[in-house]
């Protein structure tokens, strides 16, 4: 009698590491599947291509919109967005620009995606975000007189974010991934703001090499870099595995 029921437990411990073999298996033969296009490199295309003070709406319609990948086609009278999924909607993304009524040229553009689909089991996690903006900064934020540079760069990051959900707001309202997305950004901005708001010196980070690091409510590490010449911002955030390297995890990739 006992013997059989040590039979019966190996049986079972057995069993219990087939299906876990199984599992791992179809888990991990789903993650190394062929990525399908867009590919990762392709989604930011229209952001580097699109130049501020120079490119014209039609400048920006021909590189920023990929209908042969369902991408949805956002505009209101001074915003223009581009927005696509996939992955069975588990990674989205956009690109977007803003105009100056008057003279027509791009005065803000944006990158946005989120990956939100994690690795295989026992492979790592894989949850990422990467938004990246580049904008003319009105002029009373240049002109207004602040305390130190510290309240300066808090300000601009302000700046940032207002414009951002303005912009976003114009389009949004006939596409939720877009509103999603804003939703995103506006959380993953706060948190630094609400960071610097409790230490102000740490707004002196934000334009280091290194940029700032900091902790996300839902994917973890996270690093934001921002640099002003001129009038002209540009802010850069990472957030998840897309920032782990080998040297150190929680480097930012180039």
């Amino acid at each position: 009698m006992r013997k059989h029921k040590e039979i019966a437990v190996r049986t079972v411990k057995l069993l219990v590491i087939i299906s876990c073999c199984v599992f791992c298996s179809c888990s991990a033969v789903k993650h190394f599947r062929r990525e399908k296009p867009p590919y990762d490199q392709e989604l930011s295309a229209g952001y580097e291509q699109t130049t501020l003070k120079a490119s014209t709406s039609a400048d920006v319609l021909a590189v920023i919109h990929k209908p042969q990948y369902g991408e949805l086609l956002s505009q209101s009278k001074s915003v223009i967005a581009s927005q696509g999924q996939k992955k069975q909607g588990h990674q989205l993304w956009f690109n977007m620009v803003a105009f100056n009524e008057d003279t027509l040229a791009a005065m803000r553009k944006y990158f946005f995606t989120v990956d939100e689909k994690g690795r295989a089991f026992l492979v790592g996690p894989r949850r990422s975000l990467i938004f990246e903006s580049e904008m003319v900064l009105q002029q009373d934020v240049l002109d207004k007189p602040y305390t130190d540079e510290n309240s300066r760069q808090i300000a601009i990051l302000e700046q940032v974010l207002n414009s951002t959900r303005k912009d976003i707001a114009e389009v949004a309202l006939d596409n939720k991934a877009l509103d999603i997305c804003g939703m995103l950004i506006n959380q993953t901005l706060q948190t630094v703001l609400q960071k610097m708001d409790d230490s102000p010196a740490l707004a002196s980070k934000l334009d280091d090499a290194n940029g700032f690091n900091f902790d996300h409510i839902t994917l973890g590490k996270g690093n934001i870099r921002m640099n002003v010449a001129d009038d002209i911002v540009s802010a850069k955030v990472k957030l998840g595995s897309i920032t782990w390297t080998f040297e150190d995890p929680f480097a930012l990739e180039e």
